[in-house]
């Protein structure tokens, strides 16, 4: 029995094409997620009780709510009032701000996790406050959050997927259309999902030997 495909070399350039769209989400996502959350980590771990709370409260929204339900609320409300953004652009925002919900608590927690005697004796020697925070704060705590930076990263590559619903064709919206044509959905999504791995795979082949140089500088 033969098998006989309507897959086509075009279909695959086309989710290829869906691919990109997703990989340009997510790198807008991170790079501004990151920064953002990179701010609010470290604001949150040096104010006092009622801004920390405040500021973790709006955060707890983002982390809380389902990342489909921003992204329909705030495409609605973008055209409610009329702000002219893009689909794209609103998957930008979105992404960015659900991202930096989840970097600021990893950050947090490394700066939290820097033992308070090591920032007395650094102190101690004379290094000024943005000195130790150069120096000794911001390196400990990016060698403790950047395993949870990278699983967030993933993340943000998968959910990607959730744009679709707001018009973006990315590569799970392109693997539909096809679908809808050629009726092998059990090919087309196997193929979106080696995509997906090939991808997700070879970013955190690069993040390990990131670790590992880190590993051999601290030897």
């Amino acid at each position: 029995m033969n098998f006989v495909s309507e897959f086509s070399t075009n279909d695959f350039l086309y989710m290829l094409k869906g691919l990109g769209i997703s990989i340009s989400l997510t790198l807008w996502a991170v790079v501004c997620g990151t920064i953002l959350g990179i701010i609010f980590g470290f604001i949150r771990s040096g104010v006092g009780a009622l801004l920390n709370f405040f500021m973790g409260s709006i955060l707890d929204v983002f982390r809380s709510v389902p990342l489909l339900i921003q992204l329909i609320l705030f495409n609605a409300l973008g055209s409610i009032l009329k702000l002219g953004f893009s689909p794209f652009q609103v998957s930008c925002i979105v992404l960015s701000v659900y991202t930096a919900a989840y970097v600021s608590e990893a950050v947090r927690s490394g700066i939290l996790s820097v033992p308070p005697a090591l920032l007395r004796s650094a102190r101690s020697l004379g290094l000024t406050y943005f000195q130790t925070l150069r120096e000794i704060v911001f390196p400990l705590a990016l060698r403790v959050s950047f395993p949870t930076w990278v699983g967030i990263t993933l993340g943000v590559f998968k959910d990607t997927s959730l744009v679709l619903w707001i018009g973006i064709i990315e590569l799970l919206k392109s693997s539909q259309i096809i679908i809808t044509r050629t009726q092998e959905p059990i090919l087309i999504l196997s193929i979106a999902g080696l995509l997906y791995f090939i991808v997700s795979f070879g970013f955190t082949r690069v993040a390990k030997r990131v670790e590992k140089k880190w590993e051999q500088y601290e030897l």
